[in-house]
């Protein structure tokens, strides 16, 4: 054997109880599982780990690490949290496919996600030229959604109106070369323009699309807050009337509207599944949302583009109506509620001139600096050409902790890696699970937490031989202390990396290893598995 790892406490990913075994690993998969009392492998190299639990890796079902990941080898957000697959392209805005008008209005949009990066960066169009650039070798493995807003922008600009037959027909298209070329379903970001301007009928073409290849459909829908009950039935409609399987993004229900009705989401879900709809879906463990400051404003603003919404904000009489929609009829942006200032906190900014509003929320610095809100906020977004990042403090503990036991739910940190500040979860979702609402909360048991994170979304992304410790699988496994580990980040200090988590593998070879980030690049692009 090439590994052995030694006397751990088994945790395989399907929920089963855990038990105590020798993992021996060769040629990147599990060769062997020996348990106690059983003759032991041996190898070139034994590893004792006594007082350890091996886990698969863990999947991280909703990333932005689109840019991160190629332009940071070490990527010590998600190598360290034991993260061995993140899924791509979410939120229906992400690089491919894109020509080179769109690339540039997708970089600048959402320039407070991913950054900005040089134009030489993007030596790529179609979504198999970005999975190719992966190929190169990156720090962990990555599958790709095709983006809808993407693809809208690409065929119909920033219009807000029903597509033609013919350009639907191409968005059809499009998407079908990205689902052949290996992407594993379909985004869409349904607060975003111009993603947000699909109708249903528009949504249920491409989803049939998305069906017919094996993939999966995964909205960011059109409300979290005023409209969110509504926004998950007209989802689940969606998946019905298309047979499209359904994952649901970041699925939780925040602002004063929702406190206590996560039991209503819950139901929802279980009539769904009864009727034979295939959904799921993940969410992260914290309350705080996270998006740019620009996704909070009213969708007919952003028509046209990036420098059309610039130019709106820069006219007195357009800003005026804008802020209307924001602080008085609540902007669809923000999901149909009325934005309170004191909740928007700046995570993160473009501009270095504008690093002293990182940390602070938009009503604190208004009342600092003598201005109404909106000033402040108009100030930020046209100075940093819209790349603002914000977390947004609207959530509630007790709907975070019922989602989070749901049967079909997986954990997805939605981390977004770029600003001073950003939120924790993109440094601490997944070790924050297995702390805090394992071992200190007993919200979930180890080993169901362990298949939130491993087997469940494995299943759902379709994937052969991932997501469980199983012989002849792949050898994707972290090794963590249930005693010890911890999210080491916080929202004072966000980027402060994990405890107890000193090993990490993916295909048998170490990329962490002593608590330290080794130099091996064992990731590549994860491509749709075919439908037999």
């Amino acid at each position: 054997m090439d590994t052995v790892l030694r006397d751990v406490q088994l945790i395989d990913g399907t929920g089963a109880p855990s038990y105590r075994a020798d993992l021996a690993l060769s040629d990147g998969r599990i060769a062997r599982i020996a348990r106690e009392g059983t003759p032991r492998p041996s190898g070139r190299r034994t590893l004792d780990a006594h007082g350890l639990a091996a886990a698969p890796g863990f999947v991280d079902m909703h990333a932005h690490s689109d840019l991160a990941l190629l332009r940071d080898p070490e990527h010590l957000a998600k190598v360290a949290q034991g993260v061995t697959l993140e899924v791509l392209g979410q939120d229906g805005l992400s690089y491919a496919p894109v020509n080179d008008r769109t690339l540039s209005d997708i970089r600048t949009q959402i320039a407070g996600w991913n950054g900005v990066g040089a134009p030489s960066d993007f030596n790529w169009r179609t979504v198999g030229e970005y999975l190719n650039f992966l190929d190169r070798g990156i720090a962990v493995n990555a599958a790709y959604l095709v983006p809808q807003g993407t693809l809208r922008m690409l065929v119909t600009g920033w219009d807000n109106r029903p597509p033609t037959p013919a350009e639907l027909t191409t968005m059809r298209e499009l998407l079908a070369q990205g689902l052949g070329e290996g992407a594993v379903g379909m985004s869409s970001g349904l607060t975003y323009p111009p993603g947000m301007y699909a109708d249903d009928t528009e949504l249920a073409e491409l989803c049939r699309v998305v069906a017919h290849y094996g993939g999966y459909y995964c909205p960011h829908h059109r409300s979290y807050g005023a409209g969110a009950l509504r926004a998950y039935r007209e989802m689940l409609a969606l998946a019905r009337e298309s047979g499209c399987a359904l994952h649901l993004a970041h699925a939780t229900l925040n602002f004063p509207e929702n406190r206590g009705r996560a039991p209503e989401l819950l139901e929802l879900l279980d009539r769904a599944l009864a009727a034979g709809v295939d959904v799921t879906l993940d969410s992260y463990p914290y309350t705080p949302g996270s998006t740019t400051l620009a996704a909070l404003l009213p969708s007919w603003a952003a028509e046209g583009g990036p420098q059309a919404l610039l130019a709106r904000l820069r006219d007195p009489g357009t800003a005026e109506r804008i802020r209307h929609a924001l602080e008085v009829s609540g902007a669809d942006g923000c999901h149909g509620v009325p934005v309170d200032w004191d909740t928007v906190e700046v995570s993160g900014v473009r501009a270095p001139a504008l690093s002293g509003w990182v940390g602070r929320t938009v009503g604190a610095m208004a009342r600092e600096r003598g201005r109404r809100p909106w000033e402040c906020v108009r100030h930020l977004l046209i100075e940093d050409r819209l790349a603002t990042a914000v977390l947004q403090h609207v959530g509630h503990e007790e709907n975070v902790r019922m989602i989070m036991r749901h049967r079909t739910h997986t954990g997805g940190s939605d981390g977004i890696l770029e600003g001073a500040k950003p939120h924790p979860r993109a440094y601490g979702t997944f070790p924050h699970y297995l702390g805090r609402y394992v071992r200190e909360l007993g919200v979930l048991s180890l080993e169901e937490c362990v298949a939130h994170l491993t087997s469940r979304p494995a299943a759902r992304l379709r994937l052969p031989d991932r997501g469980v410790i199983r012989e002849g699988w792949r050898a994707d496994l972290v090794l963590f202390d249930p005693a010890t580990v911890a999210a080491g980040a916080t929202f004072q200090d966000p980027k402060r990396l994990p405890t107890g988590i000193p090993y990490v593998l993916i295909d048998g070879r170490f990329v962490m290893e002593d608590g330290r980030r080794t130099s091996v690049l064992a990731g590549r692009s994860v491509r749709r598995t075919p439908v037999r």
